[in-house]
Formats: C-alpha cells, sequence, structure tokens
C-alpha cells in the first residue's frame, strides 16, 4: 500500500448525498477479482449525464473527490475501493461516510476526510476552478484562500496511512516479535513441530 501524506490537487466536486456503492461502481463490473480496469467502471451512471463534473478536462487525473452526505452506502463490496483507486482517487471528503466504506476505503490506502457540512460546501465552491491540499500529518484540509479546515482521523488509521501499512505490513512489523515467539515455543512444545506420521490405511 502506497504511503499517504499530503494530497494535494484538483478535487472533483461532486457534492451528492447517498452516493451508494452501486453508483460507484455498478454491480455488472463484479465478475472480476482484478483491481485492474475497474475505473472504467467507476462512477458510471453520472458519468452518463451530459455535464458531469468526471468529464470535465480540469479534473481529468483529480486525486481528491468531494463528495454529500453518507457516502459510500449501500452494499459492503470493495470493490468500490478499488475502483476509485484505479481511477486515480486518493481521498474523499464529505460529511459522512458509510461504516464499510470508510474501512475499505482504509484498508486500500484512500483517505476518507469528515467535515462539517458548511466546510464541504466551501470546498465544493474552491473546487470548480482552483486545487485542493490534504495534509494528514497535520489533520488539516486548506485552499489557496486561506482556508484550514481541521479534521479528525483515529490515531492507528493516520499511523497505517502515513506508513503505507495494510494488513502484511503490520504483520512485518512484529517480524522479531513473532520470531522470537516462534523460538520459544519451539524449545517449550517441540512437539508442535514435529513431522506427522501417515496412518496406514487398512488393506
Amino acid at each position: 500500500m502506497d504511503k499517504v501524506s499530503t494530497i494535494s490537487g484538483r478535487a472533483i466536486p461532486l457534492g451528492l448525498k447517498n452516493v451508494d456503492t452501486d453508483v460507484i461502481i455498478p454491480a455488472h463490473w463484479l465478475k472480476t477479482v482484478s483491481r485492474e480496469g475497474l475505473g472504467k467502471g467507476a462512477f458510471e451512471t453520472i458519468r452518463a449525464a451530459p455535464g458531469n463534473p468526471f468529464d470535465v478536462e480540469d479534473f481529468a487525473g483529480a486525486p481528491i473527490l468531494i463528495a454529500g452526505d453518507n457516502f459510500g452506502c449501500g452494499s459492503s463490496r470493495e470493490h468500490a475501493a478499488w475502483a476509485m483507486l484505479d481511477m486515480g482517487l486518493t481521498a474523499v471528503i464529505a460529511p459522512s461516510f458509510s461504516d464499510i466504506f470508510s474501512g475499505n476505503a482504509f484498508k486500500n490506502g484512500i483517505l476518507a476526510v469528515e467535515l462539517p457540512q458548511e466546510q464541504v460546501d466551501r470546498l465544493l465552491e474552491v473546487a470548480k476552478e482552483h486545487p485542493i491540499t490534504i495534509d494528514l500529518e497535520n489533520q488539516v484540509v486548506t485552499t489557496p484562500f486561506q482556508d484550514r479546515f481541521a479534521f479528525e482521523i483515529d490515531p492507528f488509521r493516520k499511523h497505517c496511512l502515513l506508513n503505507g501499512l495494510d494488513e502484511i505490513g503490520l504483520t512485518l512489523e512484529r517480524d522479531e516479535t513473532i520470531e522470537t515467539h516462534e523460538k520459544q515455543r519451539a524449545g517449550s512444545l517441540p512437539w508442535l513441530d514435529a513431522p506427522k506420521k501417515h496412518r496406514r490405511e487398512p488393506a
């Protein structure tokens, strides 16, 4: 998982409330177990409408999405986070998130920033023409107009995102402890590592 520290650039001003995971990645895209290529189907129904923000050239490759309340509701499909990453999104700002989506986003290295509605509205306005910066280390969202919006984040999630640690990475951080435990166990419970004898099948 890539490290997340400062995310800066254009932000897609979506602003819609209750965007569920079926909107983020429709069900007919779920036939694959690969994470690659899902970005093509991300927000498919919204992108099909003329004048949608995803088709604005200025937002091409934007790393940030600004959404409305209850983003990521609906089914628990992890493909939603995969699709967003595949289209280049590494952060979402919204007034609130579905708990399941928030967890899937975190596990895949997407920063979910929760801010009050009035601050989200301000960012939606700024994003139309100007970049936005998210500083995870200092937990603040800023704009070129001196806007400075502080946000809260679970310390454990912050640590993992800053250091690019997924579940495997967290386990490897304890490599020495695990190795010490295995050596102690081998000394006190040697039969656990003894080769199993094959039982002879009756004739």
